[in-house]
């Protein structure tokens, strides 16, 4: 009966507490912080994120600071690449300027030898034919006046030159006429000859007007070889045969170097 009695006052103060409002007294005080708890694990990784925007290239000139800031840091040396093709030969460039004028080289030898060697190793000439007469064809010029002949290897009245010093010889003419002529150098060398032309096909065949005629060569002679003029016939016209005005022939040579 005691239990009993219990329960029922027990049962009666739970009522009352429930059914009873509480004032502002009848509230507790107010805790104390808890102690923060153990960091926990890392996460997984999220997701790779999308692709962002290109840069934009701002307008006006370029802040080589910020260039410089953005450029990375140098690499190490590559290996060297392979040799590429030959390329294309370029154009010729413009000349230089010429260049200083060097000094003088030092005295050159004498290379004659024997007793006259001074005499040997000189060898000069140099005619002239003045006449009205048209040099015949075929035939050796000859000449009236002899301006110099060092040593005497040339014969004005046969118009050969005869080599007495083996060596290279430089052979030279000039003719004057108003009428057209041809002219061989010839000589018994194996060059044997080079023939010359200068034409005048006017109408007027007596028109007062000189036609020049010039030739040159150079010569490898041996003693005793011969050098002349000779007239020859090409596109001449009977007429120029039979002129009379007058007519100048310049013959000259001389040895540029002796063997």
């Amino acid at each position: 009966m005691g239990d009993y009695y219990g329960l029922v006052v027990l049962v009666g103060v739970a009522s009352l507490l429930t059914t009873s409002p509480c004032d502002a007294s009848c509230s507790g005080t107010d805790g104390h912080a808890g102690v923060p708890g153990a960091p926990g694990r890392n996460g997984w990784p999220g997701p790779k994120g999308e692709k962002g925007e290109p840069a934009v290239m701002a307008s006006g000139p370029v802040d080589v600071g910020v260039l410089m800031r953005l450029k990375g840091e140098t690499g190490s040396r590559g290996l060297p690449g392979a040799m590429g093709p030959k390329g294309y030969r370029g154009d010729l460039g413009a000349a230089g300027q010429p260049g200083n004028i060097g000094r003088p080289g030092p005295p050159g030898k004498s290379s004659a030898q024997g007793q006259n060697s001074d005499q040997q190793a000189r060898s000069a000439f140099s005619a002239i034919r003045t006449t009205t007469d048209y040099p015949r064809y075929n035939q050796i010029v000859t000449y009236q006046n002899v301006v110099v002949n060092k040593p005497a290897n040339f014969n004005a009245a046969t118009g050969q030159f005869t080599c007495k010093v083996s060596g290279v010889y430089y052979f030279t003419f000039h003719s004057v006429a108003k009428v057209s002529i041809c002219l061989y150098i010839a000589t018994d060398a194996p060059y044997n000859k080079l023939g010359f032309c200068d034409y005048n096909h006017s109408k007027n065949m007596h028109r007062n007007q000189d036609q020049v005629l010039s030739g040159g060569v150079v010569l490898q002679l041996t003693a005793g070889q011969k050098v002349w003029l000779e007239s020859f016939k090409d596109q001449q016209i009977d007429a120029d045969a039979r002129d009379t005005r007058e007519k100048q022939i310049i013959f000259s040579g001389f040895l540029l170097f002796s063997n």
